[in-house]
């Protein structure tokens, strides 16, 4: 009986193959809805999280404190509230505290021969790349006696050895680049590390700090300070170390508000995720709603159906069909649709994933939970939206079917 019920049930959607795609159609934008929507939520907290990875591990951020102009706060890092001596000071007497250096930034134009470009110019210490990740693609980094000698040494990013030593079949290491007129011999070039933010970190020269104080800026006050703690589980002990440490070098009372700030980058990650998941629920839920107009779509069309198929319906009844089986049968039709929907719609997004994660450039952004959350809603909502033009079918009356025009 359950195949012959089949067999008819495929025989009728196969003899309306318009009407059953664009009844399908629905269900198919449902679920493609609900696995892009979640494979676009996931990309945003991947690319979200190696950016903020890409910072360093384990990094606090220390941030100047806001200047004020006209009542009107510049906002934090608009003063100069930081200095290198603060930086001393949280590599002495904070123990939760594994790597520390000041950041002083500036953009200057840089000369290699008949090439030159403007970029970012910017004095750390030795201890900068261990907090940053940065690595070598050529040379090294400069050490801590060429920090304290203030050497005129220069660590290159990727894309600006690109420009400078365009056409040149030279190794960059080894070679002298101009600074603002200043000679600087380049000791190694940094691999690429991309944008962090709005900042392209390949876009940019490093030098040692004290050569930055003393032949650019000619002042001790630092752009930021970055710090690594020993491990990811002291992080905000280590960010209230430093928190004393300056207030207490700033001498700042009790009650006084802090002239700098401290952005931590696990809290940091917490709020974006958070944000990211918001957005990935929002979307979700969009989605549900597209999956429920397809159920009424679908109710709809079994309605027609059933009203066309009136006669039919009569004689089967005349000659002994159950009503069970006029109900199983309608019930299977849009069950069937709604299925064939889903699996359109997998299909399909299958696709479109494939195409965000190349664009968005992370590994495989299709989610099983999303997957198969689209294909049991596809199913109920088969069931439900399917009972009631069963139950309208399995009801009429033969004599009346039969009478039907």
């Amino acid at each position: 009986m359950w195949i012959e019920i089949l067999r008819v049930s495929w025989r009728s959607i196969r003899a309306n193959k318009m009407r059953s795609f664009l009844t399908m159609l629905g269900i198919i934008i449902g679920v493609m809805a609900v696995v892009l929507s979640s494979a676009i939520g996931m990309g945003a907290k991947d690319n979200i999280t190696s950016q903020v990875e890409g910072l360093g591990s384990n990094v606090l951020t220390v941030m100047p404190g806001a200047t004020s102009s006209g009542g009107i706060s510049q906002g934090f890092g608009s003063a100069s509230t930081l200095t290198t001596a603060d930086v001393t000071a949280i590599q002495q007497q904070d123990p939760d505290v594994k790597y520390v250096s000041p950041v002083v930034s500036h953009t200057a134009q840089v000369v290699y021969g008949a090439n030159n470009t403007n970029t970012a110019i910017e004095g750390t210490n030795e201890q900068y790349p261990e907090i940053k990740n940065v690595t070598m693609a050529q040379g090294r980094y400069f050490l801590q006696e060429e920090v304290n000698s203030a050497a005129n040494v220069a660590v290159l990013g990727s894309q600006v050895e690109q420009t400078l030593f365009a056409g040149e079949r030279v190794n960059p290491v080894g070679q002298t680049i101009e600074i603002q007129g200043i000679p600087f011999t380049v000791i190694g070039v940094a691999a690429s590390q991309g944008t962090s933010g709005f900042t392209n970190q390949d876009d940019a020269i490093a030098i040692p700090i004290t050569t930055e104080v003393n032949l650019m800026t000619g002042s001790d006050t630092v752009s930021q300070i970055l710090a690594s703690a020993t491990s990811s589980q002291v992080m905000n002990q280590a960010q209230l170390e430093i928190e004393s440490t300056l207030r207490v070098a700033h001498q700042l009372t009790p009650g006084t508000a802090d002239d700098f700030t401290i952005q931590n980058q696990a809290t940091l990650l917490s709020t974006l995720s958070g944000v990211t998941r918001v957005l990935t629920l929002l979307l979700d839920g969009i989605s549900a709603i597209s999956l429920l107009v397809g159920g009424i779509g679908i109710m709809n069309i079994m309605l027609v159906s059933v009203t066309e198929r009136t006669r039919e319906i009569g004689i089967r009844k005349a000659i002994g069909a159950r009503k069970s089986s006029i109900s199983t049968q309608f019930l299977l039709e849009s069950l069937t649709l709604s299925l064939a929907g889903a699996l359109i719609g997998l299909i399909v997004s299958g696709a479109g994933a494939m195409v965000a994660a190349r664009v968005m450039k992370t590994g495989s952004l299709l989610s099983v939970s999303a997957i198969v959350l689209s294909v049991v809603f596809s199913i109920a909502i088969g069931i439900v939206f399917g009972v009631y033009p069963a139950r309208k079918a399995a009801n009429l009356k033969p004599i009346d079917a039969l009478r039907f025009e």
